[in-house]
């Protein structure tokens, strides 16, 4: 899937592995586990790929996230990302990954 980040933090954490953003500052073993986490939502075609990864919990958010889906970092964070698929051309997936949260906040 080609990878677009929607907050300038995500793509700071996964380029540089840190960011000058102080409200998302997160421990190098996140920020180890999240560039993993991307790299492999980078390198699956389509996100029902994801289900062969039993540890990153793939699922599709409900509620007041619909249209969201979810992989787990970690037992504590998750990426929040959409995906679309382009009409003209249907092997290509964008994955605009929304935020690396704490799941039970």
């Amino acid at each position: 899937m080609e990878i677009v980040f929607e907050k300038q933090y995500l793509s700071d954490l996964y380029h540089n592995g840190c960011t000058d953003d102080k409200k998302h500052q997160f421990q190098p073993q996140i920020i180890r586990k999240y560039i993993n986490t991307v790299d492999l939502l980078e390198s699956v075609s389509k996100p029902t790929d994801l289900l062969r990864y039993h540890s990153l919990n793939y699922e599709k958010l409900y509620g007041n996230k619909e249209g969201l889906a979810s992989v787990r970092v970690n037992d504590k964070y998750r990426i929040e990302f959409r995906t679309y698929s382009s009409p003209t051309e249907k092997r290509i997936v964008i994955c605009n990954i929304i935020e690396l949260s704490n799941h039970y906040k």
